[in-house]
């Protein structure tokens, strides 16, 4: 009887699950990614720059799920954002576009193969306020490349650009 109880209650749960994801998942994607590439031990070319100041190595990431925090951070299933996106579907990507100029992830665009299989992830994610302005362009190519483009402006401070991109060997 409590084994029948736990399957009924594991069952709805997972039922409840389903119907909050809205939107493309990137936190479940980009968790799965982590788990996978971790696994392969994927080593990566990467390069970082700050305002011109330049670094490249290769290297082997230990940690992924920390490497593409910053995609899964843009993930946009949250309940109270149902109706702030504007979807656009059709068979070879699927697009999200803010609908509150305050949302700080402004865009998603995924693209995808025959299959549905995302082959592109471009992710643009805004912040402002009075003392500080960040514009982001995250992109992903699954085995292939990811690139972090952030732009800031801080009052007093001045501006700062970072873009990290790494290649999949």
């Amino acid at each position: 009887m409590v084994a029948c109880c736990a399957f009924v209650l594991a069952s709805c749960h997972t039922t409840a699950e389903k119907q909050s994801m809205h939107f493309f998942s990137l936190k479940y994607f980009f968790e799965q990614e982590s788990i996978r590439l971790a696994k392969a031990k994927q080593h990566v070319d990467k390069s970082v720059s700050h305002n011109g100041s330049f670094e490249r190595k290769n290297s082997f990431i230990q940690d992924w799920k920390n490497e593409l925090n910053m995609f899964t951070e843009s993930d946009i299933n949250k309940p109270a954002w149902r109706d702030s996106y504007r979807v656009v579907e059709d068979s070879g990507r699927i697009s999200y576009r803010a609908l509150d100029s305050n949302l700080r992830t402004r865009s998603i665009v995924i693209k995808k193969d025959i299959a549905g299989k995302p082959t592109q992830i471009d992710i643009i994610n805004k912040t402002h306020n009075l003392l500080y302005q960040s514009r982001e362009h995250l992109r992903y190519v699954p085995d292939s490349i990811y690139s972090i483009d952030k732009k800031q402006h801080v009052i007093l401070i001045g501006d700062n650009h970072y873009l990290v991109s790494g290649r999949l060997n």
